[in-house]
């Protein structure tokens, strides 16, 4: 395996599935071709995931890919044993991650500068000899008597509520993924530095490489990876962890359960804030989430993203004489996108302008039960006739064809659809979320007197949103002024080059580190 200068650690996204994120990183690599990258993918069950969907550039030396899904198949059941110094080291463990929730939930004092909870070394150690012969080893964790004993003990304690088997699962399926992450640090391929893309499993290894390694980790975050977590496990109904899926028609879920997995990614991130150095922000609400979810802020700085404007030259160039009264939802149709708010909106601005057409476009292949779901709800509106799944469409392309850009998503960093929106000529509506006000409205007084790019609702709203493309539509003079608001923030505030230069001193000074 070639030696790397850049490590990234990518979840669920680069180079295996497209969107935003993705489309970041390739451009982020393909510019800074001074420096050689190595991939570790981090996946969640094989099948999802086909071939790569980008063509590496010659600057890639070393593509893996791990699926998680496969924790628990390389141990099987035998008997083993777990010391009393082992369920010591187990309880100061726990005892620290709660020292550090604590410490992320208390009251900021003004007066004094943040403080670091003290530590009893024991999170240092996991990170060092987890799975190893000197650490915990799965095979431990899943038959010793000692890990049952912990177990029954905990569910007295936190679930007695939930079904001990149900509890039983969870908690194998939580902590199988660490040990696997554990081997794949002692596999992956050298590099001066290390960069996750998010906190989760790909964080928690960046924390585990940085300890073992002793060579920087570099955290970004594009959506704030705990907060999305959050939202997915609420917006769920069903849960079957003995087969470690949400699944409806199962049962209602515990509480505890649900509760428990919230913070066992909470703790993951924290492992991953108490570890990178720095940690990159997209924008200052995005900074003061990350602070609030247990960031050091003095490890904390923001670098925007950025596109190259004149890619879109031609995009602005071909836009008709005449509005296209079109809205485009330009994303995966994944239930953190809301698309089914979309659909509602376009529900009611079909009832006002009745030519009015909604285009979803972006991949349904990732979620195949919640695209179905949007292609119900489209009849159950009888909205056939205005709202078209578009699929996957070159983004330069299908600007020029809109009137407006909708972005509902419930969770966002700093979308590049709104910024590519932009530089088309395209205004746009979205949802109050991440850094979409920023990008719409202006992040500080200078910016903000650019004007507004387009309108802002709360997020879920779909009256609000539909009012707001209304108004764009339907006023050429409001429009417009939007179109030129976009163009000017894009071009002076979010040009691709200040984003690339940021990165390459970010890594220059981390591959300076001794």
């Amino acid at each position: 395996m070639q030696a790397a200068d850049i490590c990234l650690l990518l979840e669920g996204t680069y180079p295996y599935v497209r969107g935003g994120v993705s489309a970041w990183l390739h451009q982020l690599v393909r510019s800074l071709h001074e420096l050689t990258f190595a991939l570790v993918f981090l996946g969640g069950r094989r099948m999802d995931y086909g071939e790569p969907q980008y063509a590496l550039p010659p600057n890639v030396v070393h593509l893996e890919a791990h699926y998680l899904e496969d924790a628990l198949r390389e141990c099987p059941p035998h008997r083993t044993r777990l010391s009393g110094r082992r369920v010591r080291e187990v309880c100061a463990l726990h005892a620290e991650l709660e020292s550090l929730a604590r410490a992320a939930q208390a009251p900021a004092d003004p007066q004094k500068p943040p403080q670091a909870p003290p530590s009893s070394g024991a999170l240092d150690e996991v990170l060092r000899e987890l799975g190893r012969d000197r650490g915990l080893r799965l095979a431990q964790f899943l038959y010793s008597s000692g890990a049952w004993e912990i177990l029954c003990n905990a569910y007295v304690t936190r679930a007695r509520e939930s079904s001990f088997l149900d509890y039983f699962w969870t908690l194998r399926l939580m902590h199988a993924p660490l040990f696997q992450l554990a081997r794949i640090a002692d596999q992956v391929p050298p590099a001066r530095v290390y960069h996750s893309i998010s906190t989760g499993y790909a964080g928690f290894l960046g924390a585990v490489l940085q300890s073992r390694r002793e060579r920087p980790f570099i955290l970004s975050e594009h959506g704030i990876y705990t907060k999305e977590r959050r939202i997915d496990l609420n917006q769920t109904e069903w849960f079957e962890p003995t087969r470690g899926e949400f699944e409806p028609g199962l049962g209602e879920p515990r509480a505890e359960l649900r509760e428990l997995w919230i913070r066992y990614f909470e703790s993951l991130g924290r492992i991953a804030y108490r570890s990178a150095d720095p940690i990159v922000a997209l924008s200052e609400g995005n900074r003061q989430r990350q602070i609030a979810d247990g960031a050091p802020a003095e490890r904390v700085r923001i670098v925007s993203n950025g596109i190259d404007v004149a890619a879109f030259e031609s995009a602005l160039l071909a836009r008709p004489a005449e509005l296209p009264l079109v809205v485009g939802l330009i994303g995966r149709v994944v239930p953190i996108k809301d698309v089914k708010t979309f659909i509602r909106a376009m529900g009611a601005v079909v009832a006002e302008i009745p030519s009015a057409q909604g285009w979803v476009i972006g991949g349904a292949d990732e979620e195949p039960a919640y695209a179905r779901e949007c292609v119900a709800l489209v009849g159950a509106l009888r909205l056939n006739a205005s709202v078209k799944f578009l699929g996957h469409q070159r983004t330069a392309e299908v600007l020029p064809k809109l009137g407006v850009v909708m972005l509902t998503s419930v969770s966002e960093g700093q979308p590049l659809v709104l910024l590519e929106a932009f530089a088309a000529g395209v205004p746009c509506v979205a949802t109050d979320v991440g850094g979409c006000r920023e990008l719409i409205e202006g992040r500080d007084p200078d910016d903000q007197a650019l004007g507004c790019a387009g309108r802002i609702a709360p997020f879920a709203d779909s009256d609000a949103l539909a009012r707001a493309a209304i108004e764009l539509l339907s006023s050429a003079d409001e429009w417009q002024a939007c179109q030129v608001s976009g163009l000017r923030r894009v071009r002076r505030c979010y040009e691709q080059q200040s984003m690339v230069d940021a990165y390459r001193d970010c890594y220059r000074a981390a591959l300076d580190k001794p």
